[in-house]
């Protein structure tokens, strides 16, 4: 053991994070995100020899997923302590290696050999944790893990080699809007639970007039959920400026001038920050590497390692372009969106006057939009891209390639929203062959399916509100299942 300080010290962290040893035990939020019920469904497949591995950006409920699985597990005949909680960013655990800590706790509270659920916070804080938890999972069969951290940084490195089998990733992305209003305790509107965005296409225009008819006293939740985001511990407060407040500070500040130097050793974050708020000011445009380089007075190679870093700490997606035919484009430039729009809203000072802003508005909506889809596909693991045609300059703003489908989604959030014959989502629907596309309208009223002489494809107008809530309902359908499943 390290000589630094005496080991009580190291037994005293361990007691202090455990206080369900003792008999007691915090009181947790009973509000559940959707990830804690798939690890209770991993946890409960015995023969899984896998650890879990929870990843989303700071402030998203991961600890708190932690805590209740810790409260679930002992209320369900686990004895206390063979349930460990550890947050191994806490000064004194870094100290120390997992295997250290691991042996004062069979030596002093836990019999070794004897099964035990191991939840371990910010892991990859933990000196050597990739190698740590390979032979856990490995030559510790008795023990169950659930770990948080960033996904990108598990999939990177050493644990992409040596994490082959070992590991299933839940992804815990920021509220959907679904969530936001069952955390909120508003009330819930009367639809079918199954009900899912390609169910919309099955309706007649009275049920979808009688959808947005029940969806409509939620839409004032919806302009708060676009302003605020979906932050649990924001996601109750009134007041918009400490919410964005509270999102600088333990959000955009700590991630970018404490995550990214301990873990990826960034020594320029003045240029870090800078790059940040431009890609807050342009999010969802097109990315020059040259022209942003410049504009920051360092190397495009800099500007491409400040980009995999921001997008490895989960602050932002990356949409490459394809070409028809759903083939990448040679010499790609890349669009850029944070993974909640809130966070552009904090940082640049956004208040509920963006709301009478159309073009705020179109970046907020779209941001969002593609936060709902990517947690929605996750599973599935599609490629999720845009297009755009070099001559005419026409786009479409997200589409959702896997070999079973391909969706275009546009977004027009505006008062009159026409779907035009000659616009960018007839013309790569109509070349491509597609099935159904979706045009996201800002008007509950402006509902409805629009089909054009000589083109295939059935293009449904939908108010963004109804799509974001159907998929975080159709999200929820699909982690319920992940007990029985393993992750791809």
């Amino acid at each position: 053991m390290a000589t630094l300080f005496d080991t009580s010290e190291i037994l005293g962290v361990l007691r202090g994070f455990n206080p369900w040893w003792a008999g007691r035990a915090d009181p947790v939020p009973p509000f559940r995100r959707l990830a804690f019920q798939a690890c209770r469904g991993y946890l409960a497949q015995s023969q899984l020899r896998r650890a879990i591995l929870l990843s989303g950006p700071r402030r998203v409920g991961k600890t708190t997923i932690l805590q209740q699985l810790a409260a679930a597990e002992i209320e369900a005949g686990r004895h206390p302590r063979a349930v460990l909680y550890l947050t191994l960013e806490h000064p004194l655990l870094k100290l120390v290696s997992l295997s250290q800590i691991l042996a004062l706790y069979t030596e002093h509270f836990h019999p070794e050999g004897e099964p035990a659920l191991l939840l371990l916070d910010e892991v990859q804080y933990a000196r050597d944790w990739e190698i740590e938890l390979k032979l856990l999972v490995d030559h510790r069969p008795e023990l169950r893990i659930v770990a948080t951290g960033s996904a990108t940084v598990v999939h990177k490195g050493k644990l992409a080699e040596s994490g082959v089998g070992r590991y299933v990733t839940v992804p815990v992305p920021t509220l959907s809007y679904y969530e936001f209003v069952r955390l909120r305790g508003d009330v819930e509107p009367e639809i079918d639970s199954k009900l899912k965005p390609s169910s919309l296409f099955k309706l007649d225009s009275a049920s979808r007039g009688e959808l947005a008819s029940r969806l409509r006293p939620l839409l004032p939740l919806f302009h708060r959920y676009l302003l605020v985001g979906g932050f649990p511990e924001t996601a109750k407060l009134d007041d918009t400026s400490l919410c964005h407040r509270l999102l600088r500070e333990d959000i955009v500040e700590r991630v970018l001038r404490r995550d990214m130097t301990a873990l990826f050793g960034v020594r320029n974050v003045a240029d870090l920050e800078r790059l940040f708020i431009y890609l807050c000011l342009h999010t969802g445009g097109i990315f020059a590497h040259k022209t942003v380089a410049d504009a920051l007075g360092t190397s495009t190679a800099t500007v491409a390692n400040y980009l995999d870093f921001l997008e490895q700490a989960n602050l932002v997606y990356r949409l490459a372009p394809v070409r028809r035919g759903g083939k990448q484009v040679l010499r790609a430039r890349n669009k850029y969106y944070l993974v909640d729009a809130a966070l552009r809203n904090a940082v640049l000072l956004r208040g509920p006057e963006a709301l009478a802003r159309t073009d705020e508005m179109g970046l907020i909506v779209e941001t969002t939009v593609l936060r709902h889809v990517f947690a929605y596909t996750y599973r599935d693991r599609p490629q999720i891209a845009y297009w755009r045609d070099p001559v005419t300059s026409h786009e479409v703003d997200i589409i959702v390639i896997s070999p079973a489908y391909k969706i275009p989604i546009e977004v027009k959030y505006r008062e009159q929203a026409p779907l035009d014959r000659g616009g960018g989502l007839v013309s790569y629907c109509s070349a491509e062959r597609i099935h159904q596309a979706f045009l996201v309208t800002k008007r509950d009223v402006d509902f409805d399916e629009v089909k054009f002489d000589g083109v295939k494809t059935r293009f449904l107008r939908v108010p963004a509100h109804v799509l974001c809530y159907l998929l975080g309902q159709a999200e929820r359908l699909l982690w319920q299942q992940a007990g029985s499943l393993l992750a791809p």
